[in-house]
Order: structure tokens, then sequence, then C-alpha cells
């Protein structure tokens, strides 16, 4: 799991942002949000600190899910990650 940690957050740092990030606490948060949803397309945001939130789409299926992009809302800038390349 280690490496999907890292994978993930290798590419938030590529799209040039330099906050801090978390592969598995964005791993654990989409696990929780996702808890017995069923299958389909999902947009979660979830809040981080001050003016900073995070905003997913995912889509959920029986066994697994699929983060196909990541929006990162700052206060200065929103940063957007495709994970679906």
């Amino acid at each position: 799991m280690k490496a999907f940690y890292k994978a993930i957050e290798d590419k938030i740092k590529a799209s040039g942002y330099t906050g801090f990030i978390s592969g598995e606490n964005i791993y654990d948060d989409i696990c929780e949000e996702i808890e017995d949803k069923e299958n389909g397309s999902y947009i979660f945001m979830c809040k981080q600190e001050d003016d900073t939130y995070y905003e997913y789409k995912i889509d959920v299926m029986d066994d697994s899910f699929n983060l196909a992009y990541m929006i990162i809302h700052t206060g200065e800038k929103d940063w957007h990650i495709t994970f679906d390349n």
C-alpha cells in the first residue's frame, strides 16, 4: 500500500502543489466516504484546514473504486489533479 500512497502523493506534487499531502490520509478519506455507497459516480468534498478543502470524483464499483480526479481548493488557487491518464 505504501507504493499506492506514494503514487497519489507523486501525482499531486507533479501538479505543482507544494503543500503537505498524505496519500494514506487521502485513501482513508475516500474509503470512509464510499462506505455503503451504491455503485456509481460521486463527488465528495473534504475540509482539511482553514480555507483548504479537497474535492474528489470517485467511481464506486462492487469491490473497488476509481479516483478519477481531485481538486485541492485553497484560498489562493485550485489545483486539479487527474488520475485517469
